[in-house]
């Protein structure tokens, strides 16, 4: 890590006024967190959007020594803690809260953190979920398993570490991402789950150490949970509260929110009754509806059928087969034969060995396609 743009990079957040949207406008300018801090008063006033009273303000800052001292004392601690910094400029920084535009500028995340999963997704719900609501995240997350998805919440009660748990049983990456500092685990009950999932996945927060669990820092939280996901899922959640912003939110940014509905006279129904009835979000049956309208089963079938190619050594012949299935989703016999210029005995022949192999697979009336 560099020791001196994380410094900076920390003590930007600590000025008061600026925010994430402003300190972006700062660094594009300025080139780097370091050059912030080493622009003159005339220059910052040149970028658009800042404004005189806010440079004033910054200025009157940089000489509190107090503000770098402590971005100084929190990379003491993120390296006694093996805590790993994210900052906006990395290339390891989450590509898709990169793109939203109130992003934090700082991450700090500990454990086997990787962003670079194609399939992402956020499961919110209420901190007082039902057997209902238990039944439905255990249902979804077992539907999506086979995609290898990372699957973001936020260790509280109820939704949020029911899904944590069903994901650990499943060996799937998971991150709670936090309201507070990585020098505790809110709540308390939640540490023992909280040190497993560092060993696949791991946990993610803005804030720095030292940060309570304040009421404020959880609609900052929930930012982070819908910015980072391609797709959220709300499966339990009364008319008000933090998954209908997490929902919110995830619809400002123009991703995927998906609801569990639930009869009308359930209070913790009524959130996503909400959001469908609204348009807010689409509803779901199961994890197969999130894959289907996600189109994660396509890709997958691509991805199957490339590896299908690369891994297993087929024959001229088969070749040929495999071919002519490639660019067809279904194909009869003769029209095998036709394209093969293959007699019909003989396609049959490595017909039967592919679909041995799991290659193909035959259907009533002698039609054939690729698994």
């Amino acid at each position: 890590m560099n020791q001196t743009e994380v410094k900076y990079a920390i003590a930007l957040t600590l000025l008061k006024g600026v925010g994430s949207v402003n300190a972006k406008k700062l660094l594009a300018y300025c080139g780097s967190f370091e050059g912030v801090f080493k622009s003159r008063k005339q220059d910052l006033l040149k970028i658009p959007g800042i404004g005189t009273i806010l440079v004033n303000k910054i200025f009157s800052q940089f000489s509190d020594k107090k503000i770098l001292a402590r971005a100084e004392e929190e990379i003491e601690f993120i390296e006694k803690k093996e805590i790993t910094p994210f900052l906006f400029t990395d290339k390891n920084y989450p590509y898709n809260l990169k793109q939203c535009e109130d992003s934090p500028i700082v991450l700090f995340g500990k454990g086997n953190l990787d962003f670079n999963n194609p399939k992402i997704v956020s499961v919110v719900g209420t901190r007082k979920v039902t057997d209902y609501g238990k039944e439905q995240c255990n249902k979804i997350i077992e539907d999506i398993k086979d995609l290898n998805p990372l699957v973001i919440s936020g260790l509280a009660y109820g939704v949020d570490i029911h899904a944590h748990k069903i994901c650990l049983e499943n060996n799937l990456q998971t991150i709670g991402v936090l309201a507070h500092g990585l020098d505790r685990i809110y709540p308390a009950i939640h540490a023992n789950t909280a040190k497993k999932m560092l060993e696949n996945g791991g946990l993610l927060t803005e804030f720095m150490s030292g940060t309570n669990p304040d009421r404020e820092n959880f609609p900052k939280r929930n930012r982070i949970i819908a910015g980072i996901a391609d797709a959220t899922i709300v499966i339990e959640s009364a008319r008000r509260g933090g998954s209908l912003i997490t929902a919110e939110i995830a619809n400002s940014y123009s991703r995927d929110v998906f609801a569990v509905p639930g009869r009308i006279s359930d209070l913790y129904s009524e959130g996503c009754n909400f959001l469908i009835k609204t348009n807010k979000a689409h509803l779901i049956n199961s994890g197969k509806d999130i894959i289907y309208l996600m189109n994660w089963e396509e890709n997958a079938k691509q991805k199957k059928a490339v590896q299908k190619q690369l891994f297993v050594e087929l024959s001229e012949k088969e070749q040929l087969i495999y071919d002519a299935l490639k660019d067809s989703e279904n194909i009869t016999m003769d029209k095998l034969s036709q394209i093969t210029k293959m007699k019909t005995s003989e396609l049959s022949m490595y017909l039967l060995t592919m679909e041995l192999n799991g290659i193909v697979k035959s259907k009533p009336g002698s039609v054939f396609k690729l698994r």
